[in-house]
């Protein structure tokens, strides 16, 4: 059994983009990041995971480990999993759900292993178990090692709680932060994205800006546990820096309700002030005023088969414009097919790893300051 003030602690995020978590979580000041298929592990106690979910931008839910044991039969898992000090994590009287995942084990029946974890739980604490709980252990068997967690998140870490809006096929906060860190974003130069959709990477890219904290607005699972500090983790999320009043981060749409959802959502975050939306082509696009700085975007993919033609000239138009007009500023480029990125003769680095993104599979293209 672990520590309750030691113990591992799962940064869970896209399959490829890990590395790029694990860089943010190191930033932050956790303790030793390592990358992991899925996600990054750290250590620390429940202030480190209260943080986590409160500062970490790229992580999409924070899981507690609190057990971990070899397991080869149901009788030995009903053994072990009554051993875990339940009652040092879960209240009596908050609802509880169990999920269960197996793989390579001699333990292959995930629903018989979330069953027999939640007898353990309910004879332990007496909390009643319920299919829509907000607190949610997870068992996972994998080569015989039954591992303990606790969801301390709630619902995903992207779920920032000010986006009201969305248009089709949004990307999640958290992978546009990342995003944004690849690309080199640190909040102190101009951005723009000219597809700004929902806006989300300009809503991202302000509130870093701002040093303005991800999880600020929302409340969490942990809130629920045997130990939660309100009063720590009240001082703990007082703890912000206001947005500053220079606008820095810029959206463009051609579509009017895209920049009217914009503007709603960056003022539910805090950031009207330091945000600015206006309608608008590629073709009539202009960098604002100051620096040099980054453009990223989100264009549409053509998903469909055949759709990709469609968009050719669109993505001829975008890289015309930021090729004569956008020089020292860099570029960041999500897509799904490297032809349709490639269309914009843009000259991009070597992109790193395909990530999943709303059943597709999309990359990151970068480019260094333009000539």
């Amino acid at each position: 059994m672990t520590s309750a003030s030691d113990f591992e602690i799962f940064l869970s995020t896209v399959p490829g983009l890990e590395p790029v978590l694990a860089e943010e979580v190191r930033l932050k000041g956790f303790k030793r990041p390592t990358v992991t298929s899925g996600g990054v592990v750290t250590r620390g106690g429940w202030p480190e995971v209260w943080r986590a979910n409160l500062w970490l931008r790229g992580a999409g839910s924070v899981l507690a480990r609190i057990a971990a044991f070899r397991v080869v039969h149901m009788a030995q898992l009903d053994t072990l999993a009554h051993r875990v000090p339940w009652t040092d994590v879960l209240r009596r009287n908050v609802p509880f759900r169990v999920e269960a995942s197996c793989a390579g084990s001699r333990l292959y029946h995930s629903g018989a292993v979330a069953q027999r974890v939640a007898t353990a739980i309910r004879d332990a604490t007496g909390a009643p178990e319920s299919s829509d709980a907000a607190v949610v252990v997870m068992a996972r068997v994998e080569k015989d090692l039954c591992t303990l967690s606790i969801d301390t998140s709630g619902e995903p870490l992207h779920k920032r709680g000010y986006k009201q809006a969305v248009n089709a096929a949004p990307l999640r906060e958290t992978m546009a932060a990342l995003f944004l860190r690849q690309c080199g974003y640190e909040g102190t130069e101009p951005m723009l994205d000219p597809m700004c959709g929902s806006g989300t990477f300009v809503i991202e890219a302000a509130e870093i800006a701002a040093r303005l904290n991800p999880g600020r607005a929302r409340a969490f699972a942990f809130e629920q546990l045997a130990t939660f500090d309100a009063e720590a983790w009240g001082r703990m999320r007082a703890v912000t820096r206001a947005p500053g009043q220079d606008i820095l981060c810029h959206g463009r749409d051609r579509d009017a309700g895209a920049i009217a959802m914009s503007q709603a959502n960056a003022e539910r975050a805090g950031v009207g002030a330091s945000t600015e939306f206006r309608q608008g082509a590629i073709s009539a696009l202009q960098p604002p005023e100051g620096p040099p700085g980054l453009v990223i975007m989100n264009p549409p993919f053509g998903a469909r088969l055949g759709e990709g033609a469609r968009l050719e000239p669109l993505y001829r138009t975008l890289g015309q414009v930021l090729t004569t007009r956008f020089a020292g500023w860099r570029v960041g480029l999500v897509a799904q097919e490297a032809k349709l990125a490639h269309a914009t003769a843009l000259p991009f680095l070597t992109p790193g790893p395909p990530v999943p993104h709303g059943g597709l599979r999309v990359t990151l293209f970068r480019t260094g300051p333009l000539g």
